[in-house]
């Protein structure tokens, strides 16, 4: 019969087996909550990008009294309007890369982007999150993400309603597929949240052209149907 080993060496076995689980435990962690965000540190080095193109009236009715008054209070309401264009990696992406002195956003350069991305405090973030991992000056940066603004063509569903309604997220992504011709289904994704329309989200070459990407059309809303809230009168 096999006599247990000393105490203090069982004890040594126990410890080093729980460190080891401990560890195993530790880096699927990081691998789960880092699935989403890749720290880069070169700003340019990315793969393609992902225009986000945000409901207005949706993010009115979620956010309430603290949304953005020029947002949610403008005379014309606002529609589908430019929440950012991402750099991305084939998994994951780059954020916050590290900006050179002296590359904060000018003034001109905030108010030239108003009329289609109303925030100045998106403005501003959408720069510094996402923008400083583009490689480019701010004002080449901003320019781009207008061209690709532009590039995507509303549905005429959405610049002309009147009045909210249920959708799935397979009609919305449909009208738009349909509005642009050359964009499929594996290169965009439509998202949600609290049951409402949230953004729809085109994947791009560097050079503005469409392009797939399974990793974010993986992440789009799997509800059955949503709710497009419609523009403040």
């Amino acid at each position: 019969m096999r006599q247990p080993g000393p105490a203090p060496l069982r004890r040594a076995r126990v410890h080093l087996r729980g460190t080891a689980f401990t560890v195993l435990l530790l880096a699927l962690a990081c691998l789960l909550t880092g699935a989403g965000r890749v720290e880069a540190r070169d700003a340019g080095r990315f793969d393609y990008y992902v225009l986000a193109l945000s409901w207005s009236p949706s993010y009115c009715a979620r956010a309430g009294r603290s949304a953005d008054p020029m947002q949610c209070r403008a005379a014309r309401p606002f529609r589908f309007v430019l929440h950012g264009l991402w750099p991305q990696y084939e998994r994951g992406y780059p954020e916050f890369c590290r900006l050179p002195q002296g590359s904060d956003l000018s003034r001109e350069t905030i108010e030239h982007m108003l009329d289609i991305m109303p925030s100045r405090g998106l403005v501003r973030h959408q720069w510094r999150k996402h923008g400083s991992c583009s490689g480019l000056e701010a004002e080449a940066y901003f320019d781009l993400s207008r061209q690709a603004f532009a590039r995507v063509k509303i549905p005429a569903a959405f610049a002309t309603t009147a009045a909210g309604g249920q959708m799935s997220p397979d009609a919305v992504e449909t009208a738009f597929r349909l509005a642009n011709p050359g964009l499929r289904d594996n290169a965009i994704a439509v998202t949600c949240e609290g049951g409402r329309l949230s953004e729809v989200r085109v994947c791009l070459t560097r050079d503005l052209q469409f392009r797939s990407c399974r990793w974010v059309d993986r992440r789009g809303c799997t509800q059955r149907q949503i709710n497009v809230p419609p523009p403040a009168r």
